[in-house]
């Protein structure tokens, strides 16, 4: 779990501006679609990624490509609709969006790999778009773990009767501490990655659906 490679750690940097601005704009443009102006009025409706870096999960994603931005402050009660559903779209919108710059990081790879292998520029663009893809993937997978404070855990609030949310509400207390103890334990290695990898291969077989009609071969990556 625990790699330090000096290159990785450069090409992660654009990555996870990227993979953090995305995930936190979304955050901010759904909550403000639904009718909640707090994002707005606290500067968080921007895709400049230093607005929203926290120091803690920026470091773990440099190292390990998951981690955590700045939470994007809501106010529910100011949500059109069901606020309960508005709380779970807004979870939702961050690693969905993870999801989708991820797969086209991997499609625009396989493009740029059809017109750049062998060139002295390929390796140097294949580790940024590597590591914009499985930052993202990182993102996206890690923060829909049902733990508090990430995505996940009100996803799952919203999805679960409110009786049994309610319930689940006093894990917040103790969300920190779970999630510090899952950081420092094999569990993230054994679920993350292979998520990872699995979400990879479907996205590899649409890319390849898509492109081979089109290049005719394409470079394996």
């Amino acid at each position: 779990m625990f790699g330090f490679d000096i290159t990785t750690i450069i090409a992660n940097i654009p990555a996870l501006m990227i993979g953090f601005a995305f995930h936190e704009y979304a955050h901010a443009w759904v909550a403000d679609r639904l009718g909640d102006p707090t994002p707005q009025s606290q500067g968080r409706l921007t895709m400049n990624p230093l607005v929203h870096l926290d120091l803690f999960g920026t470091l773990m994603a440099l190292l390990y490509q998951f981690g955590w931005a700045k939470p994007v402050m809501i106010n529910p009660h100011y949500f059109k609709g069901n606020k309960r559903r508005g709380r779970m779209l807004v979870a939702l919108a961050g690693p969905a969006a993870n999801m989708i710059i991820a797969f086209l990081a991997l499609l625009t790879w396989y493009i740029s790999m059809h017109w750049l292998h062998g060139t002295e520029w390929s390796y140097d663009i294949q580790m940024v778009l590597k590591s914009i893809v499985f930052m993202n993937l990182g993102l996206g997978i890690f923060n829909l773990l049902p733990i508090p404070p990430l995505d996940g855990f009100s996803i799952l609030t919203g999805i679960l009767p409110e009786r049994l949310a309610r319930h689940l509400y006093l894990l917040e207390q103790y969300g920190l501490i779970i999630l510090v103890i899952l950081l420092f334990t094999d569990v993230l290695n054994i679920v993350l990655y292979p998520a990872m990898n699995g979400i990879v291969l479907i996205y590899q077989t649409i890319i390849t659906m898509i492109l081979t009609p089109i290049f005719g071969h394409l470079w394996l990556i």
